[in-house]
């Protein structure tokens, strides 16, 4: 699993615990319902504002929706947690 898959998982997750529709998200952090899509089957890598923007919409942190995706300076490389 890779970065983008891993925030696919969380944005999903935090999504449908909200019970909103793709389309509804988007329109609460003024995204089109196709890049909500495309997140959260991880066809796009989110940009930093994207990742404040729907945290925001849906109640949580930009953290939560990065939880699980950590970095390693030693290896240069992220560390991806499967989640549960």
């Amino acid at each position: 699993m890779d970065p983008r898959e891993r925030f696919a998982v969380n944005l999903r997750k935090a999504r449908l615990a909200k019970d909103i529709s793709q389309e509804e998200l988007g329109f609460r952090c003024k995204l089109h319902r196709t890049e909500v899509s495309l997140l959260e089957r991880a066809g796009r890598e989110p940009r930093l504002g994207t990742i404040v923007k729907l945290a925001g919409a849906l109640g949580t942190t930009p953290d939560r929706l990065c939880a699980g995706i950590e970095w390693s300076p030693g290896s240069g490389r992220f560390k991806v947690k499967r989640s549960r």
